[in-house]
């Protein structure tokens, strides 16, 4: 039995298991602190997490100044190497290019069409959104390898402009795991080509994030609750599990009293900031899932560093939740793309 792994722990499974570890990097957040200019940068970009799951033609993406896990893959032949975002929020594969002569492309790697025999253009222009800007550029087709799964013909972007922020991420591109249906032109996923070329015995991928250095998975969620009593997701709502999302995101008035009832107080920009000193009384928050009690404690959903301590719950300004990274780093996510299920356990 063959399953595609992604990884960010080196733990043992049996070999017929093809395995990614994933970087824990510095967040965009955390370099423009250091340099700082990250006042200046949420003012003109602002965050917002529900923009690629409301799309109308173009796949939408928004800055998120706070991911940090990303894998290497490698692109044509011979191979081409580039960090990537692993997104359960978006279906398409996308890089930078040698002909990208944007700020963004310059601190990344590019990926060069002259230098690998296996490359080949497509016909198409690419064009993903995001909340203050867009990547454009054009579809091609090579070889990409990923986990040691090599697979032919590939359909990816080559980006020719990026929004000025992806300067600061610290990945390359981004590799989506979610469905064919919302990906730009119709595009095979690569997870998708992975089932159809029979690469991977069946078709299953699972995420695990350690805490260390309808569109996608949604879900039933049927509350979210503190030391049993109701918070936020009155009556039931639906959820979307997405490695592309680094916060919990939900409702506006159901996130501001869920902050409220932790104790956080919270800016202008929405940001939600406790004492550090608190974070070991503060309660736990049990997000019920399919009638599946899913608790996250204190120190898993504040975020500490050197400016300060956040909590990790923030506005979406629409009806869908998104569980992002502070919710999966304690979990263990299977995605079963023939059934379309998630499977949720405990990770040790």
């Amino acid at each position: 039995m063959k399953w595609l792994l992604v990884l960010s722990a080196l733990v043992a499974f049996a070999q017929c298991f093809h395995r990614i570890p994933l970087i824990k990097g510095k967040t965009a957040r955390e370099a423009l602190q250091e340099k700082g200019i990250w006042e200046e940068y949420r003012k003109e970009h602002p965050y917002n997490p529900m923009a690629k799951f409301y799309q109308s033609g173009t796949e939408s993406m928004t800055n998120d100044a706070d991911l940090s896990y990303y894998g290497v893959i490698s692109i044509g032949t011979p191979p081409q190497s580039f960090s990537v975002i692993f997104d359960t929020g978006s279906s398409n594969l996308w890089i930078p290019s040698v002909f990208c002569s944007s700020q963004a492309c310059q601190n990344h790697r590019k990926f060069n069409p002259h230098e690998s025999s296996t490359f080949k253009w497509g016909s198409k222009p690419l064009s993903i959104r995001y909340g203050t800007g867009s990547m454009t550029g054009y579809l091609a087709s090579d070889t990409v390898e990923v986990g040691g799964i090599s697979v032919t013909n590939q359909v990816f972007g080559l980006s020719q402009t990026e929004a000025a922020f992806l300067a600061h991420m610290a990945a390359d591109g981004i590799l989506g795991l979610a469905f064919q249906t919302i990906a730009s032109d119709n595009v095979v996923p690569v997870f998708d080509m992975m089932v159809q070329e029979r690469l991977v015995s069946q078709p299953l991928f699972s995420v695990y994030l350690s805490s260390n250095s309808a569109h996608g998975s949604e879900i039933s969620m049927d509350s979210v609750t503190i030391t049993g009593q109701p918070v936020a997701c009155s009556g039931g709502c639906q959820a979307i599990i997405d490695t592309g999302t680094s916060l919990i995101v939900g409702p506006d008035s159901d996130i501001s009293n869920l902050n409220s009832r932790v104790g956080a107080s919270t800016n202008q920009y929405g940001e939600a900031t406790v004492n550090c000193q608190d974070i070991h009384s503060m309660p736990e928050v049990t997000f019920t899932l399919s009638g599946h009690a899913f608790t996250i404690p204190a120190s898993a959903y504040v975020s500490q560093s050197s400016y300060g301590c956040s909590t990790g719950f923030g506005p979406g300004g629409q009806s869908l939740w998104i569980l992002g990274d502070v919710f999966i780093r304690q979990y263990y996510a299977i995605f079963d793309s023939s059934t379309q299920a998630i499977g949720l356990a405990k990770s040790v």
